[in-house]
């Protein structure tokens, strides 16, 4: 976390920020720089175009900041974690916090599906690859999976500072005072409680998970009239075949109140990761006892359409040098209200290619887009641009 600094340093700084502004064409009231026409008068940007213009003033001014930081310290950017990696960060929301586009949950593998030294492997190629989002919850596993991600921590020796650990709670133990969200559970009642779990250094900021926009207004409105820390995220399904709520729903909380997507299931529980084109394999997850709920999704006539229509996608990836897993998750990053897009994988080969999506981003282009958007034919429809 950065702070104001004042003295001689300070002042130097202050030289070159202005100087450095100018040359970049910022201006320090956050107004966009008008640019003449032909004719002597100020063009106008749509509202498309004026977020896309304070999207790259913002990113510039980032980077000219991080150069000051860099410089004062006596620093190269070729040290830090993002150049080394190649890794993107967003903030979470409107808060400060810087997290990876990317990051490793949990769910299912930790602790049940894949051993602790598969774990251990997925963890390190994650951290080695600039992922500093680790996403957990008290219910997976039945509490194994914060052990172990935990357990792996400690032993890699990695600097606590560096990462950002995110966990849930609600389905916790088996006795009734184990779970929910009452003041037993967790203290006290919910925003009373993550507020009070803030102030006692045992968290840094607190979201909320399958919450529906009313409740989470709901939220920082009591935070708001006690005096008490609002969420900063709200984690939320979003992939190919579901975006109602991460492109309409979310956007109007984030331009109100900075409330940020963290996204999970980019694959949708494997469905987009191609295996299940012609059934339900023996050793997937669908296969499994306890995902029978999947497997009938797999082969319902919904499922089926969703599978031809993955079917017409994969010209676009061959076209694009990636693999339709990769394509699905670059798709959610193309979203600039997502902070990041918790990956979940059970070998480090799908970790690796699903990481490989990065390297698809940049070719998301508009066009790429609205191809995708005329084979899904799903995308919903706001009344409202909150981009501008």
């Amino acid at each position: 976390m950065l702070a104001a600094r004042t003295g001689v340093a300070g002042s130097q700084i202050s030289e070159d920020n202005t100087k450095l502004r100018k040359q970049s064409g910022f201006s320090t009231t956050g107004k966009s720089p008008k640019k003449a026409s032909e004719n002597g008068k100020d063009s106008s940007l749509s509202p498309s175009g004026q977020s896309q213009l304070r999207a790259r003033q913002l990113a510039v001014l980032r980077e000219v900041e991080m150069n000051w930081y860099l410089k004062l310290c006596d620093l190269s950017s070729e040290l830090t974690t993002a150049h080394t990696t190649g890794m993107p960060h967003r903030n979470l929301g409107k808060s400060g916090l810087r997290v990876s586009c990317l990051g490793l949950g949990t769910w299912v593998t930790f602790g049940g599906q894949i051993s602790d030294e598969v774990a251990e492997r997925l963890m390190t190629i994650a951290y080695e690859s600039g992922v500093n989002l680790f996403d957990t919850a008290e219910v997976y596993a039945a509490g194994k999976a914060e052990v172990i991600l935990g357990s792996i921590i400690k032993k890699k020796g990695w600097r606590r500072s560096s990462l950002v650990i995110t966990t849930k709670l609600y389905w916790g133990g088996k006795a009734e005072t184990e779970r929910g969200l009452s003041r037993k559970h967790i203290i006290e009642e919910i925003v009373r409680a993550m507020t009070h779990v803030i102030n006692q250094g045992m968290a840094m900021y607190w979201g909320t998970s399958r919450w529906s926009a009313m409740e989470i207004m709901e939220a920082y409105s009591v935070a708001r009239q006690f005096n008490m820390i609002p969420p900063v995220c709200e984690q939320a399904e979003y992939h190919l075949f579901q975006r109602e709520k991460v492109e309409v729903q979310l956007p109007e909380l984030y331009h109100k109140i900075g409330v940020g997507a963290m996204t999970w299931s980019p694959l949708a529980c494997g469905i987009i990761s191609g295996k299940y084109g012609n059934g339900v394999p023996e050793s997937s997850r669908a296969s499994l006892k306890c995902y029978q709920w999947l497997k009938e999704r797999i082969v319902s006539e919904e499922g089926r359409k969703q599978q031809n229509k993955l079917k017409d996608l994969s010209p676009i990836a061959e076209r694009l040098g990636c693999t339709l897993p990769q394509l699905a998750v670059a798709w959610c990053l193309r979203n600039e209200g997502v902070s990041s897009v918790l990956l979940g994988s059970s070998t480090p080969e799908q970790l690796i290619e699903n990481l490989g999506a990065i390297q698809v981003l940049p070719k998301m282009t508009s066009h790429v887009v609205n191809e995708i958007d005329n084979i899904l034919r799903n995308k919903p429809y706001s009344k409202k641009d909150y981009r501008s």
